[in-house]
């Protein structure tokens, strides 16, 4: 996730490469954002911590609280600290920390790569409104964004954060059905990725309801229609709901134990 919002900063050209530093565990890891995007790069968090204004914590979730551990103590109260986890609360947060501090909760997802990310954005009491744009800025850089109150943060998880993983399996299915029918397998990738993509644009663009321009592509005893019937059979939808709750649910679970 952070390779994809650095990847998505400096194409959007809102921050140079020079302003960007980053920190990871590894050295391959530091080899290969530097030679991706050309950033400042260190083994050290601690210097990150030191000269970042806005610091993106963008680790797994069990590792936040060693991370804040080895950073609480240089991280002042001037700084804006945003956090990308499933599962860790601005109270959680808050406890790791120890000091009233700026936080901003962040659920973007992979899509920032190609600036065209959806991003939830949670601020805490002593996030300032034009502090709080400023963030703003940062993740509509790299695609859309809106702010949400944390109650919705685990549903964002399950309709935005992870649905890339459940859409990229449906663009998979198609192109294999192509495939069968005898479509070569790059261009069955390209016609159903793009359909996908055209079909999300209509959603956003004409503010039609998705049933209705659903029901305008089905054609009274045509091909369109049955391929819908079929899907209904097999559950397309009770799967895809299914599949996200359980999404949330785990969401929940991390931010409980």
């Amino acid at each position: 996730m952070a390779s994809a919002i650095i990847s998505g900063m400096i194409h959007s050209r809102l921050y140079q490469k020079e302003q960007i530093i980053a920190s990871a565990r590894s050295q391959a890891t530091l080899d290969r954002l530097l030679n991706a995007y050309g950033i400042r790069v260190t083994l050290d968090n601690q210097e990150v911590a030191c000269r970042s204004d806005i610091l993106f914590l963008a680790v797994k979730p069990y590792m936040y609280e060693e991370i804040i551990r080895e950073i609480r103590d240089i991280t002042d109260e001037g700084k804006i600290i945003v956090s990308i986890a499933a599962g860790i609360s601005h109270a959680r947060l808050n406890q790791y920390f120890d000091k009233p501090l700026k936080i901003v909760r962040a659920m973007p997802n992979t899509p920032a790569a190609v600036l065209e990310a959806m991003s939830a954005l949670t601020p805490n009491p002593y996030v300032t409104s034009d502090e709080m744009q400023n963030v703003i800025e940062i993740f509509e850089s790299f695609g859309k964004s809106e702010i949400i109150p944390e109650s919705l943060m685990d549903a964002v998880i399950g309709v935005s954060g992870s649905s890339p993983a459940y859409v990229y399996m449906f663009i998979e299915a198609m192109a294999d059905a192509a495939v069968a029918d005898g479509m070569p397998r790059a261009q069955a990738y390209k016609f159903a990725a793009q359909a996908v993509y055209g079909s999300a644009k209509m959603v956003l663009e004409t503010g039609m309801h998705p049933g209705a321009l659903k029901d305008a592509v089905c054609s009274p005893g045509g091909t369109t229609i049955a391929a819908v019937v079929k899907l209904e059979e097999q559950g397309m939808r009770n799967a895809v709901i299914s599949a996200q709750r359980c999404c949330v649910k785990r969401s929940k679970e991390m931010g409980n134990s």
